[in-house]
């Protein structure tokens, strides 16, 4: 995948679970999970903001772009 998620290591620095953080967002554990293990084809940017505002983040501290270009299986 083209985009990086590191979420994990955010997690871990602010000291907070993934359970804890899906209560606040209002996902469950398990798409949180998909989405933690960069396994997601898609967030909506409503969630991406709530996790950025719950933990005190940037959009970039989340998402990196590794440089690649990945050919869309649906095109």
């Amino acid at each position: 995948m083209a985009i990086k998620v590191h979420l994990e290591e955010i997690l871990k620095q602010r000291g907070i679970t993934s359970k804890e953080l899906s209560a606040l967002i209002g996902i469950t554990e398990a798409n949180l999970s998909i989405l933690r293990s960069g396994k997601a084809k898609g967030v909506r940017f409503s969630t991406i903001n709530k996790i950025c505002y719950y933990l005190n983040c940037d959009v970039g501290d989340i998402l990196k772009f590794d440089g690649k270009l990945e050919e869309s299986e649906d095109e």
